[in-house]
């Protein structure tokens, strides 16, 4: 592959820059060049050979900087290699079953043809930016249901497909 890997990701309470970090760190591991940046901050794809996109998942939408990241950047994304990421389920099912990407994701990964999407459980909790995020941390609901073992898993099979021929 030529060019480094970014891994853009939209997150409110850090809970998906955690997880876009682990991904960049595992891609790093592999012995892929990667930056991971806030995907606000993503402004050019240039020097970009592939692109992981994620983001927090609220009310069943994409975080608002991953959705802009994606529409502003959409036919650079069509010309490289792009996975998708989701985080956002209080509970365990997203490491318990495979969870289809929101329909405004789903849209996303068309739009780019993006190679893959996964959804990986969210964490609320703590000090939280939002009423009905602090409403479901102060209602016993909140917690943490990152998977990070599922997470490096699943990272380590983008490097894969990276390192594959064509790419």
């Amino acid at each position: 592959m030529k060019g480094k890997v970014l891994v853009a990701y939209g997150s409110i309470n850090g809970s998906t820059a955690e997880i876009a970090e682990r991904i960049g760190e595992v891609l790093a591991e592999e012995e892929l060049a990667v930056d991971v940046l806030r995907a606000a901050d993503a402004t050019d794809l240039a020097p970009y050979g592939a692109v992981v996109g994620g983001g927090g998942l609220y009310a069943g939408h994409w975080q608002r900087d991953a959705r802009r990241f994606a529409r502003r950047h959409r036919k650079a994304l069509a010309q490289r290699p792009v996975w998708l990421f989701s985080s956002g389920p209080l509970d365990p099912s997203a490491s318990e079953r495979d969870i289809p990407p929101a329909p405004g994701v789903r849209r996303v990964a068309d739009r780019v043809d993006a190679r893959g999407h996964i959804t990986f459980g969210g964490r609320l909790e703590g000090e939280v930016k939002g009423r009905i995020a602090r409403m479901i941390v102060n209602s016993g609901k909140g917690g943490d249901f990152r998977d990070f073992e599922r997470i490096s898993r699943w990272a380590a099979m983008v490097a894969r497909d990276l390192e594959g021929p064509g790419v």
